[in-house]
């Protein structure tokens, strides 16, 4: 049985009652989020949609787990990999959510501790409209060069670090 498919069978067992029984620690970005409840999962952290906004900004809409502009589609008029529903309780499987975009995560079970990387998606406009800011660095035979100098041409940055 492929491994979501275990998972999903566990949830349905674990019951509608059944949430872990201390609260998990979400690090993202510069926040320590504590989520109170989570369903068990011996591999995914699932959080219920209310915390979602809290945990990495998403929300849940109509249409998928929606940050800004970007938005994962998420089906949810039945149970899947990403999504369960529990009495009224809305629950996202944010390690799903993470493997959908890309985004790294870590965790440590003992501590109850999970920590996401960014968000592959959300640096794109950076790495779009970034730029360099202005320094000077001198050329091989000791004439000073600003980077602004060359604005409008087609510059290549090499840097190096020895650690």
């Amino acid at each position: 049985m492929p491994r979501r498919s275990v998972v999903l069978f566990t949830l349905a067992l674990a019951g509608a009652t059944a949430m872990s029984a201390q609260p998990v620690t979400v690090l993202y970005r510069d926040d320590a989020v504590v989520v109170e409840r989570t369903l068990p999962d011996p591999t995914d952290l699932w959080v219920e949609s209310a915390d979602l906004p809290r945990v990495n900004g998403f929300v849940l809409k109509p249409e998928g787990a929606c940050l800004d502009e970007l938005c994962i589609p998420i089906k949810q008029d039945r149970d899947s990999e990403i999504f369960v529903k529990r009495d009224a309780d809305r629950w996202i499987s944010v390690t799903t959510l993470a493997d959908r975009l890309g985004q790294t995560y870590a965790v440590d079970r003992e501590a109850r501790v999970w920590s996401f990387g960014e968000i592959p998606a959300t640096r794109k406009a950076f790495t779009e409209q970034g730029m360099a800011p202005d320094f000077t660095l001198p050329t091989v035979d000791g004439r000073p060069v600003r980077l602004a100098d060359l604005r409008g041409r087609k510059v290549l940055l090499l840097t190096w670090a020895s650690w």
